[in-house]
């Protein structure tokens, strides 16, 4: 895991209102299996080894009482190191939502052993969101549709959300004043602090971005990222941001943004951003989406908005209670709906289970 350092403000800014979110030199990632889960409509990643087999002998925590209100109103799920939760969305043959499903109908198994659910609830639950908008040079023409359609998201999701703003190049800087705000007027002001030029360090903003979301009191996690382009200016990798998104049970919605010109010419460097973005999203529950004129940017938000407030939420405690570290393949079935069609369930590909923490022994 990476060590996070203090944030620092950006240079040449009002350090009240612009910070730079950074990180010392890391150390590597501990090994885990990768394994990611597409949707139908999202690019196949290359398929990894699978995970070990997973522990037995472990004894199974008795469950966490839910308790009817969070922070700022609403459900909210009382947790402990075991409960893992999945945000689930459920889609007709037509691209619909379908509402109203009963928790019988869903099935959820982790490495292919049936898990008991817990926790069911379908309802509109207030998110921590960080908006992660490319400001690399290529950007400079697309910025002010991209944030008049992160203005939109905005707008049509809950009213309690909580959110900050992230643009990246070369580096990543958060430019909302606060941690999070639910304040429209410092959202735009922070959207509007366009420095388009340098590279782009995808990878590095995300991590950064996941590690910042972990200051969110809200219960579910969401990153909406949006570029135009290849990371190129990265320390860390892919493999690295999928890695820490499934550590930190965040969605990730991605917006990649190429114009006819990079198809053309670019086609490789294209094909590599859309895999990333695609395997990013799919490996965490989210969807991608890749518009061919930056003016559709506006209506994907608000569909990504309406997708994260129509979501189930199913949590269980594993049978495979052992706490070292794995990841954990998870999938979500749903029986046939009479009179609804086929149906599909899309949730994130696995987790990572917690390590055990080492005791020191004592001595005299």
């Amino acid at each position: 895991m990476c060590t996070p350092r203090q944030v620092i403000t950006r240079p040449n800014s009002n350090p009240s209102s612009r910070t730079r979110l950074g990180f010392f030199a890391f150390a590597l990632i501990l090994a885990g299996s990768l394994i990611i889960v597409s949707p139908d409509h999202a690019q196949q990643p290359s398929q990894p080894p699978p995970p070990p087999p997973p522990a037995a002998g472990a004894q199974q925590q008795n469950p966490v009482p839910t308790g009817p209100q969070g922070p700022g109103g609403g459900y909210a799920i009382q947790r402990d190191v075991n409960l893992v939760v999945l945000h689930a969305s459920v889609i007709n043959e037509r691209g619909q939502f379908v509402p109203g499903l009963k928790q019988d109908a869903f099935k959820v198994l982790e490495d292919k052993a049936e898990q008991k659910i817990s926790v069911f609830r379908q309802e509109d639950v207030p998110v921590s969101v960080g908006l992660v908008i490319d400001n690399s040079g290529s950007m400079r023409d697309k910025r002010l549709q991209v944030n008049a359609a992160a203005l939109t998201f905005v707008k049509t999701s809950n009213p309690q959300d909580e959110a900050f703003v992230v643009n990246f190049n070369d580096d990543y800087y958060l430019d909302t004043i606060h941690d999070f705000t639910n304040d429209l007027t410092e959202m735009k002001d922070a959207l509007e602090r366009i420095d388009a030029r340098g590279s782009t360090a995808l990878y590095d903003a995300v991590i950064g971005s996941l590690d910042h979301l972990k200051k969110g009191v809200k219960d579910k996690k969401v990153l909406l990222v949006v570029t135009d382009g290849v990371d190129n200016a990265s320390r860390r990798t892919l493999e690295n941001a999928v890695q820490e998104a499934q550590r930190s049970d965040a969605l990730i919605y991605a917006i990649g943004l190429f114009s006819d010109e990079d198809l053309k010419h670019n086609r490789g460097e294209t094909k590599k951003a859309r895999h990333a973005l695609t395997t990013m999203a799919s490996a965490t529950g989210g969807l991608s989406f890749f518009p061919e004129n930056v003016d559709d940017t506006e209506s994907i938000c608000a569909q990504i908005a309406r997708d994260i407030r129509n979501q189930y939420t199913l949590a269980y405690y594993p049978t495979n209670a052992a706490r070292d570290g794995t990841f954990r393949a998870v999938q979500v079935d749903i029986a046939p709906q009479r009179g609804l069609g086929k149906l599909s369930v899309r949730t994130r590909a696995g987790y990572y289970a917690h390590a055990a923490t080492p005791t020191r022994a004592s001595g005299n």
